[in-house]
This record gives C-alpha cells, sequence and structure tokens, in this order.
C-alpha cells in the first residue's frame, strides 16, 4: 500500500507540473528538461567505454555543496566520467556546462520504469545523493545492482517521516544506502535511533568551498577602490523583505558606514525602488567609473560575485531569511565577520544556528533590533571577538571533503 501511494504522489505531481508549466517558465523549463530524456540520455553516454559516478543534487545549493567532492573525483580519478543531475531547473540551467563533469542532465520522475532505464544507459559504479535526495525506486533498483550509494552533506530533524511510528516505508529507503555523511551530531544520533549505524559526521562540504575561494583570494578592484579606508557592510542575496530592515538602517549610518548591496535577483524595479528609497548616493556597478568617493552605496548588478566581495566588509547582512530562507552564510563568514540576517526563517541552517549561539551571527527582528545589534557588536571588544567567533568556526568545520573522498577512495580502488 505504502508503495502504490508513493506511485501516486509521484503521478500527481507529475500532472501538477505538466499545468504549472503552461502558466510558469521555471516549471516549463522542469518539464522540457524531462522530454525525450532517455533517448538524448542514451544518445550521449552511447560512445563512453569509462567507469562512471554519478553525483546527484536536487538544486544550486546542493551542488555547492557537492561541488568539492566532484572535483576531488576528478583530480584523483581522470579515467571516471562524472555524471551530472539535477531535480531543479534552478539548478540544472546554472551549472549545465559544469566544466568539471561529463554529462549534466535532469533527473527524471522516480519510476521503476524510469530508474530501471536510466541505470541500464549509465551503469555507475558510485552513486553519491548530496542532503535531502531520497528517492525510493533509485535507491531500490542502486541497491539491487550492488552498486554503493553515499547520501553526502545530509542534515535530519526529528519531525522528519524517517523517525515518525508510520514511517516504514521511508526508512525502508534509507537502508539503501551504504553510508551516510552528515552535517551534524543531532543526526547521526537520529539515524542510529531507527538503526542505521553506518554514519559518519562529516560536517558540511561546502566549508571546504568557501575557504577554497578564501585561498584564492581574487581581488575586485571597483570594490578595493569603492571601500577605501571605510567600514563597510556587504548586503548579500536581498530580497524585498529585507530593505524594510535595512533602508532605514542605510540611511541613519551611511555617513560613516559604506555599503555594497547585492540583490537576490537584478531586476530593474528592484534597483530602482532601492535608489529611490535611501537618501545615500548610489552607484551601479556596471556604471563605477566616476570618483568613488562620493557615492557611500554601491549596488552589484551582475551575477557570480558575491562571494568575493565578502572579503572587503567589516560587516554582513545576509537576506532571505524574512522570506523562503536563508542564504549562504558561510561565504561572509569564511572572512571571520560579524553577520546580520532576518530572524524568521533561518533554523534548518545548522550553520546559522551555531554562530548565533557562539556570537558571531545576530538575527534580527526588525530595524530597531538591527540597530541596537550593531551598535553592540560596533564596540571594539565585541567586534574583535565575533570575528574570532567566526574565524574559528570555519576552521573546526573543514575537512568534509576529505572524508568523504577518502570512503569513495577506497570504493574506487577496490
Amino acid at each position: 500500500m505504502a508503495t502504490f501511494l508513493y506511485n501516486l504522489s509521484i503521478l500527481l505531481l507529475r500532472v501538477l507540473y505538466y499545468l504549472a508549466g503552461l502558466f510558469n517558465a521555471k516549471a516549463e523549463a522542469f518539464n522540457n528538461g524531462r522530454r525525450n530524456f532517455f533517448s538524448r540520455f542514451a544518445a550521449a553516454l552511447r560512445a563512453n567505454s569509462q567507469p562512471l559516478v554519478w553525483i546527484h543534487c536536487a538544486s544550486l545549493g546542493e551542488f555547492e555543496q557537492g561541488r568539492p567532492v566532484i572535483e576531488k573525483l576528478k583530480e584523483e580519478f581522470p579515467d571516471y566520467k562524472i555524471l551530472l543531475t539535477f531535480f531543479s531547473p534552478s539548478g540544472y540551467e546554472v551549472r549545465k556546462n559544469y566544466p568539471k563533469t561529463d554529462y549534466v542532465f535532469y533527473l527524471p520522475w522516480d519510476t521503476k520504469i524510469n530508474a530501471v532505464r536510466f541505470l541500464d544507459i549509465s551503469k555507475p559504479k558510485l552513486v553519491l545523493f548530496v542532503k535531502y535526495e531520497f528517492w525510493y525506486h533509485y535507491t531500490k533498483q542502486i541497491r539491487e545492482r550492488n552498486i554503493p550509494l553515499l547520501s553526502i552533506s545530509s542534515i535530519f530533524r526529528p519531525d522528519q517521516f524517517f523517525f515518525k511510528t508510520a514511517g516504514n516505508f521511508y526508512r525502508s529507503i534509507l537502508k539503501n544506502f551504504v553510508h551516510f555523511f552528515v552535517q551534524n551530531d543531532e543526526s547521526v544520533r537520529l539515524l542510529k535511533s531507527i538503526g542505521l549505524t553506518n554514519v559518519t559526521r562529516a560536517g558540511d562540504t561546502r566549508f571546504d568551498r568557501v575557504n577554497q575561494l578564501v585561498k584564492q583570494g581574487e581581488e575586485v578592484p571597483v570594490a578595493r577602490k569603492f571601500k577605501g579606508t571605510d567600514k563597510l557592510m556587504v548586503i548579500g542575496s536581498c530580497w524585498a523583505e529585507d530593505l524594510e530592515v535595512l533602508i532605514p538602517f542605510i540611511n541613519e549610518n551611511y555617513f560613516h558606514l559604506k555599503f555594497i548591496i547585492a540583490p537576490h535577483e537584478i531586476t530593474e524595479s528592484f534597483m530602482s525602488n532601492f535608489e529611490k528609497a535611501v537618501n545615500a548616493k548610489t552607484i551601479r556597478y556596471s556604471k563605477a567609473t566616476e570618483n568613488l568617493n562620493d557615492y557611500h552605496v554601491l549596488m552589484i548588478d551582475n551575477i557570480g560575485m558575491l562571494g568575493k566581495l565578502y572579503r572587503y566588509g567589516e560587516f554582513a547582512f545576509v537576506g532571505g531569511a524574512f522570506g523562503k530562507g536563508l542564504h549562504n552564510i558561510l561565504e561572509a563568514a569564511c572572512y571571520g565577520i560579524p553577520i546580520f540576517f532576518g530572524n524568521k526563517n533561518y533554523h534548518k541552517f545548522q550553520e546559522a544556528v551555531d554562530l548565533i549561539n557562539r556570537g558571531g551571527a545576530f538575527e534580527v527582528a526588525d530595524y530597531h533590533d538591527l540597530k541596537t545589534k550593531y551598535e553592540m557588536i560596533n564596540l571594539p571588544q565585541n567586534f574583535l571577538l565575533a570575528c574570532e567567533v567566526t574565524r574559528l568556526y570555519v576552521e573546526e568545520n573543514l575537512g568534509a571533503t576529505e572524508k568523504i573522498t577518502a570512503y569513495c577512495r577506497n570504493l574506487l580502488k577496490a
């Protein structure tokens, strides 16, 4: 019965996505990416005679967690082909030309027929699912073929179906994995509570990724010139909800604190509305050719630069937590600076909870709360302590990639 209900839910989701594709661009991309899938998939892999590792990510965030492992495996096992799949168009469309993989595709819907055909064509020697990906038919077929299946950078919570009294079906999915590399101690405890001891607390591979970017030390000359000798706050992945808190804060502080703001989505309406709302003199990155000393706010109107910008900040504000969910704070944390974010939707992000508890990050409810906490952390002794806490937290959590790669290394050499 449980399998029947699962298959029915997959069918209903397919119908919903089809209908949504008639009105929504992302849903249309999701559907288009799966049309004539197996003919394209078979054609792409037909000539391959080399062994293959398959890595699956739900979306772009999970890709960033899988990326350090992908690159390490490609470096150590150049004779292996890498197949990367995504469930979501937000991952696939951005990374479909990722050069460290040999094949990039959407993952077909989780049905028995699809799982069998997918594995018949790809014939992977090793499979890695990143974080939250637990598909019944794919994992079952992988286990039945005796292919090692790992879950990496995964994180578990007590409210998930796996740990409910009626969760036998979902627990059966977990039993198809040969090992779990989880982010925290609670995940270890939860898995062991249902009899799964094949688990290692490895941490989050994103720490290794962002630390690598810090070591590369790539400069952004415009940002360096804009900062000069002034204190600066970098506002990353900013949503409209964040602006309700940030605009009055900028208007009060721009005389002694500069701001770099990177919108979550770069639209003319967002940028023009922001420019009208702030009293501070603002310039967009694409037009930053004048004397930047005259400006208080630099607005980033391009994609892919944010991770390089936190190096110029004494403070960071990371957006999203007033809405769908907090964006990546590790890029800021790797530079050892205090981090602010909204107080509504950050609890599922382990690094945010950890840094709040340690005193390196601060959730804010509104403008007045941000003002109070900023003034407190701006005191020299508090600022230095928060920077040290954040820096040490990152250092303590490095190494997840090597732990996972070492396990893969043993499997592939065997």
